[in-house]
């Protein structure tokens, strides 16, 4: 049967905590939020650099490696260095936007075809379109952005590779590309995600 203390106390408990539920509490401020000055505090103790940090995906990174070693297998000189101006002079980037030639793209698995400039890399092109294409490197030195070239043969028949270090003669015969130093040098359809 019902035991009439265990309903009284059952009642009285109900009503203590509907009580506390509804009672205004006392009143501590919520104090605000801190993040943004903290953030902003250990930015200044940072100084500033004019190229971006390697292998940082949100600003575009892929320096090279302090003390790396150049293709001729001198040391690499500084940001000033002759060795940099050399490099420049056959680098399709250069090239003007208003000189430089238009290629149709054909991104497959993207679904589209685009307009892409001669002094624009692949890799670049699909970011544009807002697309999350891989990449690491961004200098040719790995294969994450590797991509397919599907019209057939050599894919240096449709893009100039720009500083690839990773992809051999079999694998640009079999039409892989590095799609962070390619530009366009003809229209192509581009299997983006394909690597050797």
């Amino acid at each position: 049967m019902v035991d009439p203390l265990g309903v009284g106390l059952g009642l009285a408990l109900t009503l203590v905590v509907v009580v506390l539920h509804f009672s205004q509490g006392a009143e501590r401020p919520i104090p605000d939020d801190i993040s943004q000055q903290v953030i902003e505090r250990r930015a200044a103790t940072v100084p500033e650099t004019d190229f971006p940090e390697p292998m940082n995906r949100s600003i575009g990174g892929g320096a090279v490696a302090a003390g790396a070693v150049t293709a001729g297998g001198a040391e690499a000189e500084g940001e000033l260095g002759e060795a940099a101006e050399e490099e420049v002079d056959d680098d399709p980037a250069a090239i003007p936007d208003d000189e430089a030639e238009v290629f149709e793209v054909e991104y497959v698995k993207e679904g589209t075809t685009i307009e892409v400039k001669e002094n624009e890399t692949l890799l670049e092109a699909g970011e544009d379109e807002g697309w999350d294409l891989p990449y690491a490197c961004r200098e040719g030195q790995c294969i994450s952005c590797a991509g397919h070239i599907a019209d057939g043969g050599n894919s240096e028949q449709y893009v100039k590779h720009y500083t690839n270090q990773m992809l051999g003669e079999p694998e640009l015969d079999d039409g892989y590309t590095l799609t962070c130093v390619a530009y366009p040098i003809s229209d192509l359809s581009l299997e983006t995600r394909e690597s050797p």
